[in-house]
């Protein structure tokens, strides 16, 4: 089966800093893959070259086939590719409801009745169902999660990258968002969580890369990564 996603020799450097050396992975359809590594492994460099938001200094990134690497962020989205941020930044005088009616129309195109039936049923979908009318600066912080994938899901994309979605959530909040996002991928959304919640990312990945250094030091399944002297290594020192 041909890959959704493949990520060749990609860098990308700041200044005189390395921030990704010849990094390559792929993803295949329906997929989920976490992406773990320390803080400054270079997984949201990662994850921005891939979404558009930087372009790569070298290397190429190719979706269903295409090279994508010179495309912006917004093309490639109207392509499928779609995020989450790990700091949801909602328009906060809007409703839940209005939020979602922005990228349904910028993405996909839909306004009056068939958007908002459109809204509806996205969150209905993500729990939100109860909340539309209400301003998104009153929601919770498990809320805020939830819209901001309700969000990303507005773009109708067939790869979702979760950027630390369960951030600052407590263990029955983590679940709810893991229920989600599982019901996501059952509807054959290819996913790529990125999570430092370790737990969280064993429990819902295929797969697991590890990067450190901009590098990619392993892969394989989570009971492997685990159980890896190199990931042990990158997060807790010699």
């Amino acid at each position: 089966m041909e890959a959704i996603l493949e990520v060749s020799g990609v860098g990308k450097n700041f200044g005189g800093f390395t921030a990704l050396s010849d990094v390559t992975l792929s993803v295949a359809p329906g997929e989920r893959l976490g992406l773990i590594g320390p803080n400054g492994s270079g997984k949201t460099t990662l994850i921005n070259c891939i979404s558009g938001a930087l372009f790569n200094d070298g290397g190429s990134i190719r979706f269903n086939g295409s090279e994508i690497s010179r495309r912006s962020a917004h093309q490639r989205t109207r392509l499928g590719i779609s995020r989450s941020f790990q700091i949801p930044q909602p328009f906060r005088s809007m409703t839940v409801e209005d939020n979602l009616l922005v990228p349904l129309a910028y993405v996909g195109g839909m306004s009056g009745s068939s958007a908002r039936k459109e809204a509806g049923r996205i969150l209905e979908q993500m729990g939100l169902a109860a909340k539309s009318d209400m301003l998104s600066s009153q929601l919770s912080q498990v809320e805020l999660r939830k819209m901001e994938l309700a969000r990303a899901m507005a773009a109708r994309p067939k790869l979702l990258i979760s950027d630390e979605a369960m951030a600052g959530l407590a263990g029955a909040e983590v679940d709810e968002v893991l229920e989600i996002l599982f019901e996501l991928n059952s509807l054959g959304i290819t996913i790529i969580m990125i999570e430092h919640i370790m737990q969280a990312v064993m429990k819902f990945s295929q797969r697991v890369i590890c990067l450190d250094a901009g590098q990619i030091i392993c892969e394989g399944t989570p009971q492997e990564i685990f159980n890896n002297p190199e990931v042990q290594r990158a997060y807790l020192g010699d």
